[in-house]
């Protein structure tokens, strides 16, 4: 499996809680906080719940 560098590009603030709660899943605490991770289904769902706060490029 490749690995994803998950970018937050957008606030969390007034947002749905489930979607702070992703966020803090992947590991995204700030406005240009950049994560790597696995390509696995779970990681990948939790990207697609908050497709639009991210940006997403392979690493």
């Amino acid at each position: 499996m490749g690995k994803i560098r998950v970018t937050q590009v957008k606030s969390n603030i007034k947002r749905p809680q489930e979607q702070k709660r992703t966020l803090e899943a992947l590991g995204l605490k700030g406005i240009g906080q950049v994560v790597e991770h696995e390509t696995t289904p779970n990681i990948l769902g939790m990207v697609n719940k908050v497709k639009h706060l991210v940006s997403v490029e392979e690493a």
